[in-house]
Protein backbone atom coordinates (compact mmCIF):
# COMPACT_ATOMS: atom_id res chain seq x y z
CA UNK A 1 0.00 0.00 0.00
CA UNK A 2 2.60 2.38 0.87
CA UNK A 3 4.23 1.50 -2.64
CA UNK A 4 1.53 2.62 -4.66
CA UNK A 5 0.62 6.07 -2.08
CA UNK A 6 4.61 6.60 -3.30
CA UNK A 7 4.70 6.42 -6.85
CA UNK A 8 1.50 7.89 -7.18
CA UNK A 9 2.74 11.11 -5.43
CA UNK A 10 6.08 11.00 -7.87
CA UNK A 11 3.87 12.26 -10.08
CA UNK A 12 2.63 15.14 -8.29
CA UNK A 13 6.31 16.21 -6.95
CA UNK A 14 7.08 15.97 -10.78
CA UNK A 15 4.18 18.50 -11.63
CA UNK A 16 4.64 20.73 -8.81
CA UNK A 17 8.04 21.23 -9.47
CA UNK A 18 7.86 21.98 -12.69
CA UNK A 19 5.48 25.00 -11.85
CA UNK A 20 8.17 26.59 -9.63
CA UNK A 21 11.78 25.88 -11.40
CA UNK A 22 13.50 24.77 -13.91
CA UNK A 23 14.50 21.12 -14.35
CA UNK A 24 17.68 19.67 -12.90
CA UNK A 25 19.11 18.62 -16.74
CA UNK A 26 19.10 22.47 -17.80
CA UNK A 27 17.24 25.56 -18.03
CA UNK A 28 15.58 23.99 -21.78
CA UNK A 29 12.13 23.35 -20.61
CA UNK A 30 10.91 26.85 -21.69
CA UNK A 31 7.14 25.90 -21.40
CA UNK A 32 7.05 25.56 -17.66
CA UNK A 33 5.14 27.61 -16.43
CA UNK A 34 7.36 29.55 -14.42
CA UNK A 35 9.90 28.83 -16.46
CA UNK A 36 12.63 32.46 -16.02
CA UNK A 37 15.08 33.33 -18.56
CA UNK A 38 17.36 34.57 -15.88
CA UNK A 39 18.19 31.07 -13.65
CA UNK A 40 20.04 30.58 -17.32
CA UNK A 41 23.70 30.47 -17.36
CA UNK A 42 25.61 31.18 -20.53
CA UNK A 43 26.27 27.49 -21.04
CA UNK A 44 22.70 26.73 -20.48
CA UNK A 45 22.79 24.97 -17.25
CA UNK A 46 20.93 26.34 -14.39
CA UNK A 47 21.61 28.75 -11.75
CA UNK A 48 20.06 26.97 -8.69
CA UNK A 49 21.38 29.60 -5.97
CA UNK A 50 18.35 31.94 -8.00
CA UNK A 51 15.51 32.81 -7.46
CA UNK A 52 13.46 31.16 -10.49
CA UNK A 53 9.87 31.62 -11.20
CA UNK A 54 7.67 34.57 -9.54
CA UNK A 55 10.12 34.95 -6.43
CA UNK A 56 8.89 32.92 -3.68
CA UNK A 57 10.35 30.06 -4.60
CA UNK A 58 14.23 29.46 -4.26
CA UNK A 59 15.93 26.11 -6.13
CA UNK A 60 19.35 25.36 -4.29
CA UNK A 61 21.59 22.27 -5.68
CA UNK A 62 25.21 23.96 -4.44
CA UNK A 63 26.71 23.65 -1.28
CA UNK A 64 26.74 26.10 1.28
CA UNK A 65 30.71 27.51 1.03
CA UNK A 66 30.07 30.89 2.68
CA UNK A 67 27.84 32.51 5.19
CA UNK A 68 23.90 32.43 3.62
CA UNK A 69 20.34 33.56 5.26
CA UNK A 70 17.23 31.97 4.26
CA UNK A 71 14.22 34.43 4.72
CA UNK A 72 10.85 33.19 5.40
CA UNK A 73 8.67 34.95 2.55
CA UNK A 74 10.52 31.97 0.40
CA UNK A 75 9.87 28.59 -0.17
CA UNK A 76 13.83 26.72 -0.32
CA UNK A 77 13.73 23.77 -2.59
CA UNK A 78 16.59 21.25 -2.58
CA UNK A 79 16.81 20.08 -5.54
CA UNK A 80 20.17 17.47 -4.51
CA UNK A 81 22.00 16.46 -1.61
CA UNK A 82 23.16 19.91 -0.72
CA UNK A 83 25.97 20.64 2.53
CA UNK A 84 26.36 23.38 4.59
CA UNK A 85 30.87 22.90 4.47
CA UNK A 86 33.43 23.67 7.02
CA UNK A 87 33.63 27.49 7.70
CA UNK A 88 30.34 28.24 6.54
CA UNK A 89 26.96 28.97 8.12
CA UNK A 90 23.20 28.35 7.10
CA UNK A 91 20.78 30.80 9.05
CA UNK A 92 17.28 29.79 8.48
CA UNK A 93 14.54 32.74 9.74
CA UNK A 94 11.36 31.37 12.15
CA UNK A 95 8.36 30.42 9.41
CA UNK A 96 10.94 29.31 6.68
CA UNK A 97 9.38 26.66 4.78
CA UNK A 98 12.09 23.66 2.87
CA UNK A 99 11.32 21.19 0.47
CA UNK A 100 13.17 18.05 -0.80
CA UNK A 101 12.70 16.89 -4.46
CA UNK A 102 11.73 13.03 -4.85
CA UNK A 103 14.79 11.25 -5.72
CA UNK A 104 16.63 8.16 -4.26
CA UNK A 105 20.00 6.69 -4.51
CA UNK A 106 22.63 8.89 -5.13
CA UNK A 107 19.59 11.55 -6.26
CA UNK A 108 17.91 11.51 -2.54
CA UNK A 109 18.00 14.99 -1.42
CA UNK A 110 19.40 16.20 1.73
CA UNK A 111 20.94 19.32 3.87
CA UNK A 112 23.36 18.14 5.68
CA UNK A 113 25.50 20.08 8.42
CA UNK A 114 29.35 19.13 7.50
CA UNK A 115 31.64 19.08 10.64
CA UNK A 116 33.00 22.55 11.13
CA UNK A 117 29.71 24.02 9.09
CA UNK A 118 27.00 25.61 11.48
CA UNK A 119 23.24 25.84 11.16
CA UNK A 120 21.38 28.60 13.09
CA UNK A 121 17.34 27.68 12.99
CA UNK A 122 15.76 28.97 15.16
CA UNK A 123 12.04 28.64 14.69
CA UNK A 124 9.19 29.68 17.18
CA UNK A 125 6.07 28.27 19.14
CA UNK A 126 4.54 30.69 16.42
CA UNK A 127 6.60 30.04 13.65
CA UNK A 128 8.15 26.90 13.10
CA UNK A 129 10.69 25.80 10.30
CA UNK A 130 9.36 22.94 8.27
CA UNK A 131 11.84 21.00 6.30
CA UNK A 132 9.05 18.38 3.81
CA UNK A 133 8.77 17.15 0.48
CA UNK A 134 8.13 19.01 -2.79
CA UNK A 135 4.90 16.98 -3.08
CA UNK A 136 3.57 19.04 -0.30
CA UNK A 137 1.50 22.29 -1.24
CA UNK A 138 2.12 24.01 2.74
CA UNK A 139 3.00 27.60 2.48
CA UNK A 140 4.96 30.23 4.10
CA UNK A 141 2.48 31.24 7.28
CA UNK A 142 1.08 27.54 7.15
CA UNK A 143 1.58 25.05 10.13
CA UNK A 144 -0.62 21.77 8.84
CA UNK A 145 -0.25 20.74 5.06
CA UNK A 146 -3.48 20.91 3.02
CA UNK A 147 -2.72 18.14 0.42
CA UNK A 148 -0.41 15.50 2.49
CA UNK A 149 -1.48 12.73 4.65
CA UNK A 150 0.38 11.73 7.55
CA UNK A 151 1.41 8.37 6.52
CA UNK A 152 3.37 9.04 3.43
CA UNK A 153 7.27 9.21 3.90
CA UNK A 154 10.89 8.45 1.53
CA UNK A 155 9.62 11.39 -0.57
CA UNK A 156 12.72 12.89 0.29
CA UNK A 157 16.09 12.30 2.31
CA UNK A 158 16.47 14.41 5.89
CA UNK A 159 18.46 17.13 7.90
CA UNK A 160 21.88 15.58 8.66
CA UNK A 161 24.07 16.95 11.33
CA UNK A 162 27.46 16.06 11.88
CA UNK A 163 30.11 17.23 14.15
CA UNK A 164 33.81 16.98 16.18
CA UNK A 165 32.37 15.13 19.56
CA UNK A 166 33.74 11.70 20.37
CA UNK A 167 32.11 8.38 19.18
CA UNK A 168 32.52 4.41 19.80
CA UNK A 169 33.70 3.33 15.81
CA UNK A 170 36.51 1.53 14.18
CA UNK A 171 37.80 4.89 13.62
CA UNK A 172 37.84 8.02 15.42
CA UNK A 173 35.99 9.28 12.54
CA UNK A 174 33.59 7.43 9.80
CA UNK A 175 30.93 7.99 7.11
CA UNK A 176 27.66 8.48 8.65
CA UNK A 177 24.57 6.36 6.87
CA UNK A 178 22.50 7.51 3.95
CA UNK A 179 25.30 9.31 2.08
CA UNK A 180 27.45 7.94 -0.10
CA UNK A 181 31.40 7.16 0.99
CA UNK A 182 32.16 8.98 -1.83
CA UNK A 183 30.85 12.56 -0.64
CA UNK A 184 33.22 13.12 2.18
CA UNK A 185 31.07 15.77 3.70
CA UNK A 186 30.05 12.73 5.30
CA UNK A 187 32.26 11.99 7.83
CA UNK A 188 31.73 12.73 11.30
CA UNK A 189 33.08 11.96 14.81
CA UNK A 190 36.53 13.62 16.79
CA UNK A 191 37.89 14.40 19.97
CA UNK A 192 35.98 18.20 20.68
CA UNK A 193 33.27 16.88 23.07
CA UNK A 194 32.07 20.39 23.34
CA UNK A 195 31.80 21.16 19.10
CA UNK A 196 28.96 23.53 18.25
CA UNK A 197 27.13 22.40 14.92
CA UNK A 198 24.55 25.52 15.60
CA UNK A 199 20.92 25.73 16.93
CA UNK A 200 17.92 23.89 15.85
CA UNK A 201 14.81 24.71 17.90
CA UNK A 202 11.32 24.23 16.55
CA UNK A 203 11.79 22.53 13.78
CA UNK A 204 9.46 19.93 12.00
CA UNK A 205 10.71 17.30 9.48
CA UNK A 206 8.34 15.18 7.28
CA UNK A 207 7.73 12.73 5.21
CA UNK A 208 11.45 11.92 4.60
CA UNK A 209 13.66 9.02 4.57
CA UNK A 210 14.32 8.39 0.96
CA UNK A 211 16.50 5.51 0.37
CA UNK A 212 20.41 5.65 -0.93
CA UNK A 213 20.83 1.59 -0.97
CA UNK A 214 19.24 -1.75 0.22
CA UNK A 215 18.39 -0.94 3.95
CA UNK A 216 20.25 2.07 3.93
CA UNK A 217 17.78 4.98 4.45
CA UNK A 218 18.20 8.79 5.62
CA UNK A 219 17.05 9.40 9.04
CA UNK A 220 14.83 12.44 9.36
CA UNK A 221 16.82 13.84 12.11
CA UNK A 222 20.70 12.24 12.02
CA UNK A 223 22.98 13.56 14.66
CA UNK A 224 26.51 12.26 13.90
CA UNK A 225 29.65 13.19 16.96
CA UNK A 226 27.49 16.28 17.91
CA UNK A 227 28.66 18.40 20.53
CA UNK A 228 27.60 19.55 23.51
CA UNK A 229 28.16 23.51 22.24
CA UNK A 230 25.08 22.71 19.63
CA UNK A 231 21.45 23.64 20.85
CA UNK A 232 18.56 21.22 19.89
CA UNK A 233 14.98 21.60 21.19
CA UNK A 234 11.61 21.45 20.17
CA UNK A 235 11.77 18.72 17.25
CA UNK A 236 9.31 17.33 15.78
CA UNK A 237 10.11 14.37 12.95
CA UNK A 238 6.66 13.05 11.06
CA UNK A 239 6.59 9.37 9.05
CA UNK A 240 9.81 9.38 8.05
CA UNK A 241 10.18 6.23 6.22
CA UNK A 242 13.67 5.26 8.76
CA UNK A 243 14.34 6.15 12.18
CA UNK A 244 12.77 9.49 13.68
CA UNK A 245 16.00 10.83 15.45
CA UNK A 246 18.84 8.82 15.48
CA UNK A 247 22.12 9.55 17.53
CA UNK A 248 25.74 8.45 16.29
CA UNK A 249 27.97 8.66 18.96
CA UNK A 250 28.35 12.81 20.06
CA UNK A 251 27.09 14.05 23.57
CA UNK A 252 24.63 16.64 22.28
CA UNK A 253 22.15 17.12 25.01
CA UNK A 254 18.26 17.39 23.53
CA UNK A 255 14.74 18.53 24.63
CA UNK A 256 11.57 18.03 23.70
CA UNK A 257 11.39 15.32 20.84
CA UNK A 258 8.28 14.00 19.37
CA UNK A 259 8.55 11.29 16.65
CA UNK A 260 5.27 10.21 15.00
CA UNK A 261 4.93 7.46 12.65
CA UNK A 262 8.55 6.62 11.78
CA UNK A 263 8.80 3.78 9.62
CA UNK A 264 11.97 1.91 11.37
CA UNK A 265 12.64 2.82 15.03
CA UNK A 266 11.39 6.27 16.68
CA UNK A 267 14.54 6.65 19.04
CA UNK A 268 17.60 5.03 17.91
CA UNK A 269 21.30 5.60 19.67
CA UNK A 270 24.54 4.25 18.66
CA UNK A 271 28.16 4.62 19.12
CA UNK A 272 28.47 5.42 22.96
CA UNK A 273 26.29 8.80 22.28
CA UNK A 274 26.56 10.56 25.86
CA UNK A 275 23.82 13.11 25.87
CA UNK A 276 20.82 13.41 27.73
CA UNK A 277 17.09 13.27 25.55
CA UNK A 278 15.12 15.14 28.08
CA UNK A 279 11.05 15.44 27.46
CA UNK A 280 9.88 13.25 24.35
CA UNK A 281 6.56 11.50 22.95
CA UNK A 282 6.88 8.60 20.23
CA UNK A 283 3.25 8.12 18.57
CA UNK A 284 4.50 4.55 16.69
CA UNK A 285 2.18 3.89 13.35
CA UNK A 286 1.51 0.39 11.45
CA UNK A 287 5.41 0.58 10.68
CA UNK A 288 6.78 1.51 13.59
CA UNK A 289 9.64 -1.41 14.30
CA UNK A 290 10.86 -0.36 17.73
CA UNK A 291 9.88 2.67 19.87
CA UNK A 292 13.21 2.88 21.19
CA UNK A 293 16.70 1.23 19.98
CA UNK A 294 19.52 1.44 22.14
CA UNK A 295 22.40 0.03 20.71
CA UNK A 296 26.20 -0.33 22.42
CA UNK A 297 29.24 0.78 21.33
CA UNK A 298 31.18 -0.20 18.51
CA UNK A 299 34.72 0.72 19.33
CA UNK A 300 36.99 1.25 22.40
CA UNK A 301 35.27 4.34 23.77
CA UNK A 302 32.63 3.64 26.19
CA UNK A 303 30.24 6.04 27.81
CA UNK A 304 26.13 6.11 28.21
CA UNK A 305 23.51 8.20 27.45
CA UNK A 306 19.87 9.22 29.45
CA UNK A 307 16.71 9.08 28.09
CA UNK A 308 14.19 10.72 30.71
CA UNK A 309 10.38 12.27 30.83
CA UNK A 310 9.00 10.32 28.04
CA UNK A 311 5.28 8.84 26.85
CA UNK A 312 5.33 6.08 24.39
CA UNK A 313 2.14 5.35 22.49
CA UNK A 314 2.72 1.87 20.93
CA UNK A 315 0.97 0.11 17.98
CA UNK A 316 -0.40 -3.25 16.73
CA UNK A 317 3.74 -4.15 14.95
CA UNK A 318 5.72 -2.16 17.45
CA UNK A 319 8.37 -2.89 20.05
CA UNK A 320 8.38 -0.89 22.73
CA UNK A 321 12.44 -0.90 23.46
CA UNK A 322 15.07 -3.16 22.24
CA UNK A 323 18.65 -2.92 24.15
CA UNK A 324 21.64 -4.83 21.95
CA UNK A 325 25.16 -5.09 21.38
CA UNK A 326 25.92 -3.88 24.84
CA UNK A 327 23.68 -1.07 25.44
CA UNK A 328 24.52 1.30 27.94
CA UNK A 329 22.28 3.73 29.30
CA UNK A 330 19.60 5.04 31.65
CA UNK A 331 15.95 5.62 31.41
CA UNK A 332 14.18 7.26 33.80
CA UNK A 333 10.15 8.30 33.94
CA UNK A 334 8.86 6.37 30.93
CA UNK A 335 5.66 5.91 30.42
CA UNK A 336 3.81 3.59 27.90
CA UNK A 337 0.88 2.00 26.48
CA UNK A 338 -1.18 0.69 23.24
CA UNK A 339 1.41 -1.94 22.57
CA UNK A 340 0.24 -5.67 21.54
CA UNK A 341 0.20 -8.71 23.71
CA UNK A 342 3.74 -9.85 23.40
CA UNK A 343 2.47 -13.56 23.37
CA UNK A 344 0.24 -12.89 19.94
CA UNK A 345 3.25 -12.31 17.48
CA UNK A 346 6.74 -11.24 19.79
CA UNK A 347 5.95 -7.51 19.60
CA UNK A 348 5.15 -4.93 22.35
CA UNK A 349 7.64 -6.42 24.52
CA UNK A 350 10.76 -4.19 26.72
CA UNK A 351 13.63 -6.91 25.45
CA UNK A 352 17.64 -6.76 26.20
CA UNK A 353 18.84 -8.44 23.04
CA UNK A 354 22.42 -10.74 23.73
CA UNK A 355 25.18 -11.25 26.96
CA UNK A 356 26.78 -7.98 26.74
CA UNK A 357 23.56 -5.92 27.25
CA UNK A 358 22.53 -8.54 30.24
CA UNK A 359 25.57 -8.66 31.98
CA UNK A 360 25.48 -4.47 31.30
CA UNK A 361 22.20 -4.35 33.19
CA UNK A 362 23.24 -6.98 36.11
CA UNK A 363 26.07 -4.59 36.41
CA UNK A 364 24.45 -1.33 36.50
CA UNK A 365 25.66 0.06 33.23
CA UNK A 366 22.44 0.13 31.77
CA UNK A 367 19.74 1.35 34.20
CA UNK A 368 16.17 1.43 34.18
CA UNK A 369 14.06 3.57 37.12
CA UNK A 370 9.90 4.65 37.20
CA UNK A 371 9.10 2.80 34.40
CA UNK A 372 5.37 2.95 34.09
CA UNK A 373 2.89 1.11 31.64
CA UNK A 374 -0.59 0.32 30.36
CA UNK A 375 -0.26 -3.39 29.50
CA UNK A 376 -3.22 -5.57 27.48
CA UNK A 377 -5.58 -7.53 30.06
CA UNK A 378 -4.22 -10.08 31.55
CA UNK A 379 -0.44 -10.00 30.63
CA UNK A 380 1.82 -9.86 33.16
CA UNK A 381 4.86 -7.53 33.48
CA UNK A 382 7.45 -9.89 33.67
CA UNK A 383 5.87 -11.07 29.66
CA UNK A 384 6.59 -7.77 28.59
CA UNK A 385 9.60 -6.65 30.61
CA UNK A 386 12.26 -9.15 29.60
CA UNK A 387 15.29 -10.23 31.47
CA UNK A 388 14.44 -8.94 35.13
CA UNK A 389 13.52 -5.79 34.30
CA UNK A 390 10.58 -6.24 34.78
CA UNK A 391 11.20 -4.73 38.87
CA UNK A 392 11.48 -1.78 37.54
CA UNK A 393 8.36 -1.20 36.30
CA UNK A 394 4.60 -0.49 37.17
CA UNK A 395 0.91 -0.97 36.20
CA UNK A 396 -1.13 1.47 35.62
CA UNK A 397 -4.34 2.42 34.48
CA UNK A 398 -4.48 4.68 30.78
CA UNK A 399 -4.39 8.44 32.55
CA UNK A 400 -3.45 7.52 35.73
CA UNK A 401 0.56 7.78 35.00
CA UNK A 402 2.61 9.62 37.53
CA UNK A 403 5.53 9.67 35.15
CA UNK A 404 6.27 10.58 31.52
CA UNK A 405 6.65 13.98 28.72
CA UNK A 406 5.39 17.12 29.46
CA UNK A 407 2.65 17.77 26.18
CA UNK A 408 2.81 21.10 26.55
CA UNK A 409 5.90 22.14 24.49
CA UNK A 410 4.61 20.28 21.39
CA UNK A 411 1.10 21.96 21.54
CA UNK A 412 0.04 24.66 18.68
CA UNK A 413 3.73 24.35 16.23
CA UNK A 414 3.56 20.70 15.91
CA UNK A 415 2.19 18.83 12.26
CA UNK A 416 1.39 16.34 15.42
CA UNK A 417 -0.91 18.45 17.35
CA UNK A 418 -3.00 19.79 14.68
CA UNK A 419 -3.39 16.32 13.27
CA UNK A 420 -5.43 15.15 16.62
CA UNK A 421 -2.03 12.92 17.58
CA UNK A 422 -1.48 14.40 21.24
CA UNK A 423 -5.11 14.04 22.90
CA UNK A 424 -4.28 10.37 24.22
CA UNK A 425 -0.60 12.19 26.28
Amino acid sequence: MRKLRVSGLLVVATLTLATTSCKKEGCTDETAINYSEDAKKDDGSCNYEDIVGDGSTVVVSQNITTNTTWTNEKVYVLNTRVTVTTGATLTIEPGTIIKGEVGTGPNATALIIARGGKIMAEGTATSPIIFTTIADEIQPGQIDSPNMSADLDGLWGGLIVLGNAPISADNPSVQIEGIPPSDQNGLYGGSDATDNSGVLKYISIRHGGANIGEGNEINGLTLGGVGTGTVIENIEVVSNQDDGVEWFGGTVNVKNVIVWNAGDDALDTDQAWSGTLDNFIVIAGESTDHALEIDGPEGAFLDAHTLKNGSIKGAANTEIADFRDGARASLENIYMFGFPDPATDGRGDFSLSGQASIDNFANGVLNFSNLEVTSPTGVALSDIFKGGTDVHATEVSQGGNTVGANVSPFMGWTFSDVRGQLTDF
